[in-house]
């Protein structure tokens, strides 16, 4: 129901609510489907209210083009978690450091972009390695808050992985922030999420610090 519609519904009677949009569940995550139809009308009914001719030569097929956009911003790609035995009893560190990845700032519909640097002490499995980058993915494709986005790359690995610990440090620039407000080109936000061994040990939460200055 648009929003018009929706002002002249006369008062006492029930609106009617949009249905849950479907989802589909990529490596243990829900993730909701993007309506590519509905999406295209609604860069139509944005361009309109911007002011914009949506018929015009150079815009009539930017919904097309929007829509499609905003569905591979807000998709991960399947994957199969694969782990294997740690049979050598490996124990130390692992870290995939400068993980590429972007998001889009839920408050603004605006992209962050940065890296993220992922590091667990390995329990009785061990993780492949594309893995680790293909979990940034799986929550920064989404509409996210840097802060949660961190939080959860942690929270799935120990939870999925069961490692003795597990870093997350996560950097960059919010086009939010950069390109309009403040305009503050060029600052980064750095967020960190800690769980286990690199909790409770200074000593192993510092060796990761240092490991991701390099």
């Amino acid at each position: 129901m648009s929003l018009h519609n929706l002002a002249d519904t006369p008062a006492g009677n029930p609106t009617v609510s949009a249905p849950e949009p479907p989802v589909a569940v990529r490596a243990g995550r829900q993730v909701p489907e993007v309506n590519i139809e509905a999406a295209e009308h609604a860069v139509v009914d944005l361009l309109r209210a911007l002011g914009r001719d949506a018929e015009s030569t150079h815009l009539h097929d930017t919904p097309r083009r929007v829509a499609a956009a905003y569905r591979e911003l807000l998709t991960p790609a399947m994957f199969d978690l694969t782990t294997f035995p740690n049979d050598a009893g490996y124990d130390e560190l692992v870290l995939a450091r400068n993980i590429p990845l972007t998001s889009l700032c839920e408050h603004h519909m605006l992209p962050f972009r940065g890296v993220a640097h992922v590091a667990y002490l390995p329990g009785e499995r061990i993780l492949g390695l594309s893995k680790l980058a293909r979990v940034v993915e799986l929550f920064a494709r989404d509409l996210q808050v840097q802060e949660r986005l961190t939080m959860q790359i942690a929270d799935w690995l120990d939870e999925h992985l069961a490692p003795r610990g597990i870093g997350v440090v996560v950097e960059a620039e919010h086009l939010c922030m950069s390109m309009r407000g403040v305009h503050a080109t060029g600052t980064s936000t750095v967020t960190s999420a800690v769980r286990g061994r690199l909790r409770e040990n200074e000593s192993t939460r510092r060796e990761f610090l240092d490991l991701i200055r390099g």
